[in-house]
């Protein structure tokens, strides 16, 4: 299952509003008593699922190199001072 399959405004959605959506969906199947009515709900929420995996993937990389950067810093600074 691709995210190229959401709309547009998803790829561009934040983690918290991905996980807002969800959650609607999640609670809108809950509700549905007929199952056939709610296939398209439950692959637009397994689309979802994957989008904000790859997004907290990408924001976790971006932190770790962040922090990683930061720490050799503190290093050379730390190396300059001996």
């Amino acid at each position: 299952m691709k995210e190229k399959n959401l709309p547009l405004d998803y790829q561009h959605s934040s983690l918290e509003e991905l996980t807002e959506k969800v959650n609607s969906i999640i609670e809108s199947l809950e509700n549905e008593k007929n199952l056939n009515n709610s296939v398209d709900s439950y692959q637009e929420l397994l689309k979802l699922n994957n989008l904000i995996e790859k997004k907290f993937q990408k924001n976790l990389k971006s932190i770790s190199e962040i922090t990683n950067n930061k720490i050799k810093e503190i290093v050379k600074k730390n190396e300059k001072s001996s």
